[in-house]
């Protein structure tokens, strides 16, 4: 490999690394309104954000079991629900929602990292500024028409992948993301016959979550966010 190759293969490597430490800072909160964690319990509310004159607490999210294999998330506070499969991992953001997606151990495989992501930001929608775009094209969602991308490389034996779909509504971004990363073979001293079976089953199972999580983007609907009191009626108390 010539020193322009070698380059090349540096700059992706920093511009991958630069989208997944965004995507995971986006989803830490950085430029959102925050938004109280909550227990992924079946058909329970999180904690409430506030009580006035003794009404009833408004639910800021909650998540309910849909059927055997999925559940709905809803989060009232930033406007948004999606559905998605029971299996993930939920925690909760002051952005959005992070899943973690497990990978199945019984399988030959060096899938290292299986992510999934929602957040609502303030501002336009923007994709980090990466030089190698696999694909780029929209997907319709009842009304509204979300915008993807989605990047491949694979450097010193790891492989990346990363879908992102954004949609403008107002002043906010959603913007979904998709990360998975591939060790080495060497890495589990997978060599031969198990080293090709491994490499066929990290595209079987990084095919699978990315189609679930397509899935989850369809069912993304927007929720009325919970209304506040009126300043010009709310009385004092005394």
């Amino acid at each position: 490999m010539n020193s322009n190759k070698k380059t090349t293969v540096t700059v992706v490597v920093i511009v991958v690394i630069i989208v997944i430490a965004a995507i995971v800072w986006f989803s830490r909160g950085a430029s959102s309104p925050a938004s109280p964690s909550s227990a992924d319990t079946s058909n329970n509310a999180s904690a409430p954000t506030s009580v006035a004159n003794g009404a009833a607490p408004v639910a800021v999210s909650e998540t309910t079991k849909v059927s055997g294999s999925s559940s709905e998330y809803q989060n009232a506070e930033l406007g948004f629900s999606v559905n998605y499969p029971s299996t993930w991992e939920k925690e909760e953001t002051n952005a959005g929602v992070n899943f973690i997606v497990p990978v199945d151990a019984s399988q030959v495989s060096t899938v290292a990292t299986l992510q999934a992501n929602i957040q609502a930001l303030s501002g336009t929608c923007a994709f980090p500024p990466v030089t190698t775009i696999q694909d780029r094209g929209t997907l319709t969602v009842g009304s509204n028409s979300l915008k993807m991308i989605s990047m491949s490389n694979t450097v010193q034996g790891r492989g990346y992948f990363n879908r992102m779909y954004s949609l403008q509504k107002g002043d906010v971004c959603y913007m979904f993301s998709f990360a998975s990363i591939t060790l080495a073979a060497s890495s589990k001293n997978l060599t031969g016959s198990n080293a090709t079976q491994a490499q066929n089953n990290n595209k079987a199972i990084i095919n699978t979550a990315d189609s679930a999580f397509t899935a989850v983007v369809k069912s993304f609907a927007f929720v009325s966010t919970p209304a506040g009191t009126d300043e010009t009626t709310a009385s004092p108390k005394k």
